[in-house]
């Protein structure tokens, strides 16, 4: 099954497309949603599996909610309080909401040094 993650912003994007394989599908809110930008969403998504990663502030609290009726089966993963969002989400701490999905065959673990 295809794998979609739906963010607010292209930083969170280009965030998790350093930690996620290719073949995931991540799309943008942009901030706003509107019955087109869910229509537009909608149609990407087709029968993907969802997961809803935004950031934990009001902004980002109101979008998952409009994004969770939507999509009623997507699954959610939080950054902290105390973040800059998404993209200021530690790597380690992105990679464990990501374990905590059942994502671990799509991450692209950083080497070890």
């Amino acid at each position: 099954m295809a794998i979609t993650v739906i963010v607010e912003g292209k930083n969170d994007r280009s965030k998790l497309r350093r930690l996620l394989d290719p073949e995931v599908n991540i799309l943008c809110t942009f901030g706003t949603l509107n019955t087109t930008k869910l229509e537009s969403l909608r149609k990407h998504v087709k029968n993907d599996e969802i997961y809803l990663f935004m950031d934990n502030d009001s902004s980002g609290k109101k979008i998952r909610g409009v994004l969770a009726d939507t999509f009623a089966d997507a699954h959610h993963m939080y950054t902290r309080k105390g973040y800059a969002g998404v993209e200021g989400t530690p790597d380690e701490y992105v990679i464990a909401q990501l374990e905590k999905a059942g994502l671990e065959e799509y991450i692209l673990y950083p080497p070890v040094l």
